[in-house]
């Protein structure tokens, strides 16, 4: 068997000639570390700054969320596009989960850019955060299942599929340039109303014949892509819009369709007392919310420390299966292991 001489002995052996000399030097020289210029940072952007100088002030008024057709056409922007997709056509595309007439931009409106219509831009710079009616810090991917297991009246996207990371990506690509942490206009989802005003469901029956129906149909039934506004396949009591302020935030800032802003907010408060006065799906689990106190006076169900003053005439039943996202469980010592989605 033939051995290969030792390090030391190769490098003795080619020390011994001018050849080798000069192949050292060679080697020698192109493992000097040598600063490259700006211009060589991929792409020919400009390097980062110097450590100690301060990055450039986010400018909330000069930032504008990139457009549709901006997104890339790469693996990336396939995941994007899917995402938007999804949030277009949602019971179509995830009817298992997705399982009442509403989709994402029922409510997400313009594909989730429009500012009265709880926007998804700068969603993904806000989480993971603390929820009071969860009573936990939750991540992005709670916040979205709270969407289809409540105002979908559906079951929870399993975290690990490809539809959750593809809605992950339009969020994040709506996030764009927002730094993490930030609360651009719209963190908030539907803007409060300045008055707290009491509806009346007989006036706004009177408003929803004359403005709504023509749209959502006189039993609430909604028409294809305009959804149900009750009954089994409307939003379910758990959702922010069984609350009154909430709705008639939604009603006066974005309805009628065809013509908003016309209504007074006197009758957007009429109008989601009468909407939020039928039936609709139960939310199982909803006695856990606000574990801490502190519900809301307009939420439509008893929580800890809150009686409603207003209730749907009837809750229609559902299974708990897929239906209850529960707060984020710990896994470390001492701890019982959590069964996950229930």
């Amino acid at each position: 068997m033939t051995r290969l001489p030792a390090p030391a002995d190769a490098m003795t052996r080619l020390r011994a000639t001018p050849v080798a000399v000069a192949l050292i030097a060679l080697l020698s020289a192109a493992c000097e570390t040598r600063e490259l210029p700006p211009a060589s940072v991929a792409g020919g952007a400009a390097a980062a700054p110097a450590e100690g100088t301060p990055a450039a002030a986010f400018v909330e008024a000069a930032w504008k969320p990139p457009t549709e057709a901006e997104i890339p056409n790469d693996s990336l922007g396939a995941s994007i596009r899917r995402g938007l997709a999804l949030l277009r056509f949602t019971p179509e595309s995830l009817p298992q989960y997705a399982q009442s007439g509403l989709r994402c931009t029922s409510c997400h409106q313009n594909d989730g850019l429009k500012a009265t219509a709880a926007p998804l831009t700068g969603s993904h710079a806000r989480y993971p955060k603390y929820m009071p009616r969860a009573g936990a810090v939750v991540a992005m991917t709670d916040r979205i299942n709270y969407c289809f297991t409540r105002s979908m009246a559906g079951r929870a996207l399993p975290t690990d599929s490809r539809e959750m990371e593809d809605l992950l990506a339009y969020m994040a690509w709506l996030s764009k340039g927002v730094p993490v942490g930030t609360n651009i206009a719209g963190a908030a989802g539907l803007i409060a109303m300045k008055d707290t005003l009491v509806g009346d469901s007989a006036r706004g029956e009177a408003v929803f014949t004359r403005s709504c129906a023509v749209c959502h149909q006189a039993d609430g039934s909604g028409n294809g892509p305009i959804p149900p506004l009750w009954g089994a396949k409307s939003y379910s009591i758990g959702a922010s819009m069984s609350r009154e302020e909430r709705a008639a935030s939604f009603i006066w800032h974005n309805m009628p369709q065809n013509n908003p802003g016309t209504l007074t907010p006197q009758e957007a408060f009429d109008v989601a007392a009468f909407v939020n006065s039928h039936p609709r799906p139960d939310s199982p689990g909803k006695e856990g919310d606000w574990p801490t106190g502190g519900a809301p006076k307009d939420v439509p169900y008893p929580t800890k420390g809150h009686t409603p003053t207003r209730t749907p005439a009837r809750l229609l039943p559902r299974k708990p299966d897929g239906t209850i996202v529960p707060a984020p469980a710990p896994v470390g010592r001492g701890a019982t292991p959590s069964a996950g989605y229930n």
